[in-house]
């Protein structure tokens, strides 16, 4: 698959969703989202956050901040298809194969109550499970099962470090200016 994907994080408050928020950014990124789009309270916290990984991990993922009602609208006039993920929505499985052959993806995850409205602009509205969960977790999975895990293996641009997989420790390989992936 080879869409463009961006999450769209509603209802940010910075002083409930510190963690959660930067939590989404950091999925966003490591399962192969292009951009997290923030709304709600602007504290600069996710931003800090993803800056740091980026430098240090390697290039993946632009933050910014601005109204979901907007954002959506903008993206659904330039062709982008809107996933909205919720406990209420459709299974997961059977929206898959039509999601996968759209070329620009936006995903929305709520934090506050989501207004009726984003039911109704969303293109689709998917549950990884009808059961209360975290939005990270739906993230995680929607994205893993889009992809079909192929974001497992992604290489990150400019990274100053890459972690080594092994069974026991840790290995964390520096590298050289012109060995850089």
């Amino acid at each position: 698959m080879n869409a463009k994907i961006r999450v769209l994080r509603f209802g940010h408050r910075k002083k409930r969703d510190i963690r959660v928020t930067s939590h989404c950014a950091l999925v966003a990124r490591a399962f192969g989202a292009e951009g997290i789009i923030i709304d709600g309270d602007n504290d600069g916290i996710a931003e800090n956050t993803i800056k740091r990984v980026n430098e240090r991990f390697g290039q993946g993922i632009e933050v910014r901040h601005a109204a979901w009602k907007k954002t959506l609208k903008d993206y659904k006039k330039k062709g982008w298809k809107i996933v909205h993920l919720t406990m209420y929505g459709e299974e997961l499985g059977k929206s898959l194969g039509k999601i996968r052959k759209e070329k620009k993806i936006m995903i929305f995850v709520g934090a506050e109550k989501v207004p009726g409205e984003v039911y109704k602009l969303s293109d689709w509205n998917v549950s990884v499970t009808n059961q209360p969960h975290s939005e990270i977790a739906a993230l995680a999975v929607f994205m893993h099962e889009l992809l079909k895990g192929k974001e497992l293996g992604k290489k990150f641009r400019k990274a100053k470090v890459r972690i080594l997989p092994t069974a026991r420790g840790k290995k964390v390989q520096r590298l050289e200016k012109q060995f850089q992936v």
